[in-house]
């Protein structure tokens, strides 16, 4: 074995037991610990992993200690994860800790090591279930349903394991900064364990940063400083709809704002806060 052999082997799982391709985006490594597969591979950069499919697993983790520490009755109500560095390809490690307990509400918080280097930190409210269907209702469009629509291929634009393990159907034609869409995730999230509903719902959530870009990604960069869910509804699975619109400002500063729908209505929102920058030309190799 070569060194760059033992290197890629602590760095990304690329093969399940039976030698082949695995069919999920993480594998389990030790407790509370995973590799990734190519599946996680990033769209900004080759030697890097894709948040979204990341956060699904800090989501599954969370619910996996909300089991034997907390309430697992209680509903997550908000999610908010900062990225606090670049998410280099290598074996992930997760811990919580309860910031907040309560009757009726919790406070979590979940950090997140890539490569020995903390790498996110999330908080989560969770809150008592209540009967409040006597006043439920919103003031969200519909979106037409993923049934039938016609399917798009990100990998037209954006690079990446990740992106190539989606499937992406619009409900209207996009336009720049501007989408209405649903995207499934065609992996489950790890191999030998079941995730639960909400984490393998928001596996593609943080593609919502790339189906309704304002400008290519080979000319202008614009990644996300965190991920915020926020619902007023538990998911019933499926495909994640989302109505999202990207705003650019004048100084380098963007936003991505996106309603969450599964295939029942909407059920709440994501945010992306963004950093804008143009991407420098490529070296000339010709030139003087």
């Amino acid at each position: 074995m070569t060194d760059q052999d033992a290197m890629e082997q602590t760095t990304v799982m690329h093969t399940g037991a039976d030698g082949t391709d695995p069919a999920a985006y993480f594998g389990p490594v030790g407790p509370d610990a995973y590799l990734p597969t190519e599946h996680v591979g990033g769209a900004w950069s080759d030697d890097e992993l894709h948040i979204s499919p990341v956060g699904a697993l800090l989501v599954h983790h969370l619910e996996r200690w909300r089991a034997e520490h907390a309430d697992p009755d209680k509903l997550i109500g908000r999610i908010s994860i900062d990225i606090l560095g670049r998410l280099r390809r290598g074996e992930i490690s997760l811990s919580t800790e309860m910031l907040r307990p309560g009757r009726t509400i919790e406070l979590m918080e979940t950090t997140v090591d890539i490569a020995g280097r903390t790498t996110l930190r999330a908080r989560t409210w969770a809150m008592s279930a209540g009967e409040t269907a006597q006043v439920a209702g919103g003031e969200h469009p519909p979106l037409p349903g993923p049934e039938g629509l016609p399917e798009r291929d990100m990998a037209e634009v954006w690079t990446g394991g990740f992106i190539h393990s989606l499937s992406l159907r619009d409900a209207e034609p996009p336009r720049p900064g501007r989408a209405r869409s649903w995207l499934r995730a065609d992996h489950p999230l790890v191999a030998g364990e079941e995730a639960g509903r909400l984490a393998s719902f928001l596996i593609p959530v943080d593609a919502a940063n790339g189906i309704a870009v304002r400008e290519h990604p080979r000319q202008w960069m614009f990644p996300n400083l965190d991920l915020t869910v926020h619902l007023f509804r538990q998911p019933a699975g499926g495909w994640l709809g989302l109505d999202t619109t990207v705003s650019f400002g004048p100084a380098g500063q963007g936003l991505t704002s996106s309603v969450l729908h599964d295939e029942q209505g909407p059920l709440g929102s994501v945010q992306q806060t963004l950093t804008v920058r143009p991407l420098p030309p490529p070296a000339c190799s010709s030139c003087p």
